[in-house]
């Protein structure tokens, strides 16, 4: 008899299972992230390399090398056929991927001058 009753149990288990995954759960949602607020716009300006480079130089070279290479980091010596000036930009400032924010430590324009050296690479 307690054989019965188990056998019941497991079956009244599984069909309570089968019927919550097609009838009962409630759709699945996508993680995504928050919107920040306006997306960010870099100027299109003329691009100092010299300015540029020495700011590669003193922060980015430690991980992506000395000739854009890669290392630590990815090689970004063709960095502007995959990403846009603005997502070069956004990564820069606010880092990701085990790249640390430089938001505060570069100055804006500092910022939009290395997105727009980056960005002309590998094009």
């Amino acid at each position: 008899m307690y054989k019965w009753i188990m056998a019941g149990l497991v079956c009244l288990a599984f069909a309570v299972g089968i019927g919550l995954i097609f009838f009962g759960l409630p759709p699945r949602e996508e993680a995504g992230e928050e919107p920040q607020g306006p997306p960010i716009v870099v100027p299109d300006q003329p691009v100092d390399e010299a300015a540029a480079q020495a700011v590669y130089k003193a922060n980015c070279l430690a991980c992506h090398g000395d000739r854009l290479q890669g290392g630590l980091g990815p090689a970004l010596d063709k960095i502007g056929t995959t990403m846009s000036k603005e997502m070069i930009y956004e990564r820069i400032e606010l880092g990701g991927n085990g790249m640390p924010p430089f938001k505060g430590r570069l100055s804006e324009e500092e910022l939009a001058n290395l997105a727009n050296w980056l960005a002309g690479l590998g094009t």
